[in-house]
C-alpha cells in the first residue's frame, strides 16, 4: 500500500488548504444557479425550460474562459514552482485582455442573434420566448464572468484560493435577494419573473469581478499585480498561451458543442423532460463540487512540482491521487443515491412528470458519478496541469464525436425512453475510467512549460 499513497504528509495538507476554498466556491456557485432553479420553477415548467435553454451561451463563455483561464493557471503554476512572479503577471494581463475580449464578442452575438440561437435548442414558441428575454439580459453579465474567471484563476496558481470563495459567497447574497425581489415583485418593486432572473445575474456578476478586483489589484501581496499591469506584453509568453492554451480552448469548445447538442437531443422529448433535466444536473453539480476542488488542488500541486523539476515525488503523487479519487467515486454515488428523491420533492412548482423524469436522470447519475469521480480529477488534475494538454482535447473530442453524441442521436430517433438517451449523452463518464488508468501509470504526460528568464 505505501508504493500506492505517499507519505508525504504536505501533499494531503496542501490538498486539503487548496481544495476547501475551491470546493466551498463551487459549492456557492452552485447555491447560486440552484436559487435561480429553484425560484423560476414557481412559474412553471415553461419559465423553467426556457432560462435552461437561454443559459446555454451561458455554458459555452464558460467553455472559453475555462480554456483561457485554465492556460493561466496551468503555466502560472509551473512559474510558480521557480517562484518567477514577473513572468506570471506578463501571462495574466494577456489573459485578463483576451478573456474581456471573449466576453464582448459573446454578448454581440447573442444580442444580434438570440432568436436563432433560441430556434436551436427548443421548436416551442413560449419556450423560445422566454429564453430570449432571459438570454438577451443576461449577456451583459458575461464580460464581467469572464474577467473574474482569469482573476480568480491567477491567484489560483500562487496558491491563493480563498479569492474565489469570497467573490462567490458575496454574489449568492446579491443573487438570492434580488432573485427574491425581482422574480416575485417585492418591496414594491413589479413582477419581472424571468427578467427579474436575468438582471439579478447581472448584477451578481458585477459584483464578483469589482470584489476579485479589489483584491487582486489592491490587497494581494503575492502577485503584486496592479493597473498598470494591465499593459504588460511578452511575445514569448503570448506565443506560449496560444500554443498551451488553443488545445485546452479547443478542449473546452468540443465540450461545449457536446453540452449544446445535449440540449437540443433532450430538447426535443418536450418541457417536462428538459424541467426534469434541469433538476438532475443541480443534483449532479451539487455532487460534482468535490471532484472540481480536489481536482483544482491537484493540478495546482502537480503544476508547482513539475515546475520545481521534482518527477519522482511526482509520480507518488499521482498514484496517492488515483486511490483517493477512487474512494471519492464510492462516496458521492452513494450521495447520490441518497439524495435523489428528497432533492427532486423540493422542486414543487415542477409538474408530476417532469419530476418522474427527473428521478429517472438521477438515476442514471448514480452511476456515471463513478466515473466522474476519478477520471475527470485524474484528466485534468494530472495529465492536464501535468502538461499534456493535447492529450485531453483530443481524448475529449474522440468521445463526444465518436461515441457520445452518435449513440444519443440514435437513441432519440428510434424512440427511446428519455433516460436510454440521457444515459448514452453520459456514458463516455465511465468510459474514460480505462482510457485514464492506462495514461497516468505511464507517467508519459509530465512536461515543463515554463521558459528560462534571465
Amino acid at each position: 500500500m505505501n508504493r500506492w499513497l505517499t507519505r508525504d504528509k504536505s501533499y494531503y495538507q496542501s490538498l486539503v488548504t487548496l481544495a476547501i476554498p475551491v470546493a466551498l466556491q463551487n459549492l456557492v456557485t452552485f447555491l447560486v444557479t440552484f436559487a435561480d432553479n429553484y425560484m423560476v420553477t414557481k412559474l412553471g415548467d415553461t419559465a423553467v425550460s426556457g432560462v435552461y435553454m437561454g443559459s446555454q451561451v451561458q455554458t459555452l463563455i464558460q467553455m472559453f474562459t475555462n480554456g483561457l483561464s485554465g492556460a493561466i493557471l496551468i503555466i502560472s503554476a509551473q512559474y510558480w514552482g521557480k517562484r518567477d512572479t514577473a513572468s506570471i503577471r506578463r501571462l495574466v494581463a494577456i489573459g485578463l485582455r483576451a478573456s474581456a475580449l471573449v466576453g464582448l464578442i459573446f454578448t454581440g452575438l447573442v444580442l444580434s442573434f438570440s432568436q436563432p440561437i433560441m430556434r436551436f435548442f427548443s421548436q416551442d414558441e413560449a419556450v423560445i420566448a422566454e429564453g430570449m428575454l432571459y438570454m438577451r439580459w443576461v449577456s451583459v453579465s458575461y464580460i464581467f464572468f469572464c474577467i473574474t474567471q482569469a482573476l480568480i484563476s491567477a491567484m489560483r496558481s500562487v496558491e491563493i484560493t480563498f479569492v474565489g470563495m469570497l467573490t462567490s459567497f458575496i454574489s449568492l447574497l446579491v443573487n438570492v435577494a434580488l432573485n427574491y425581489v425581482l422574480i416575485f415583485g417585492k418591496l414594491g418593486l413589479p413582477r419581472m419573473e424571468v427578467k427579474g432572473a436575468a438582471i439579478a445575474t447581472v448584477a451578481a456578476r458585477f459584483v464578483e469581478t469589482v470584489v476579485a478586483g479589489v483584491y487582486v489589484l489592491c490587497k494581494d501581496d503575492r502577485l503584486n499585480f496592479r493597473l498598470k499591469s494591465l499593459l504588460l506584453r511578452d511575445k514569448a509568453l503570448l506565443h506560449d498561451l496560444l500554443k498551451y492554451g488553443a488545445p485546452l480552448v479547443a478542449g473546452d469548445v468540443v465540450w461545449s458543442v457536446n453540452m449544446m447538442f445535449n440540449s437540443k437531443i433532450m430538447g426535443g422529448y418536450g418541457p417536462e423532460t428538459v424541467s426534469g433535466l434541469s433538476v438532475a444536473n443541480s443534483l449532479n453539480t451539487l455532487c460534482y463540487i468535490t471532484i472540481s476542488g480536489l481536482a483544482s488542488a491537484v493540478g495546482i500541486i502537480s503544476g508547482k512540482t513539475i515546475g520545481a523539476g521534482k518527477t519522482e515525488l511526482m509520480k507518488e503523487y499521482a498514484r496517492t491521487t488515483q486511490v483517493l479519487f477512487l474512494l471519492l467515486g464510492f462516496f458521492n454515488a452513494g450521495v447520490l443515491l441518497l439524495l435523489r428523491v428528497p432533492f427532486v420533492a423540493l422542486h414543487s412548482g415542477i409538474s408530476p412528470e417532469a419530476a418522474r423524469q427527473a428521478l429517472s436522470f438521477t438515476a442514471v447519475l448514480c452511476v456515471t458519478i463513478f466515473g466522474t469521480s476519478y477520471q475527470m480529477p485524474c484528466l485534468f488534475g494530472l495529465v492536464k496541469s501535468g502538461g499534456d494538454i493535447s492529450f485531453v482535447f483530443i481524448n475529449d473530442t474522440i468521445f463526444v464525436f465518436l461515441v457520445v453524441l452518435p449513440s444519443a442521436f440514435l437513441a432519440a430517433h428510434f424512440g427511446a425512453p428519455a433516460w436510454v438517451t440521457f444515459a448514452c449523452l453520459k456514458c463516455d463518464q465511465i468510459l474514460k475510467c480505462f482510457v485514464a488508468v492506462v495514461k497516468i501509470n505511464r507517467f508519459n504526460w509530465m512536461k515543463k512549460l515554463t521558459r528560462e528568464t534571465a
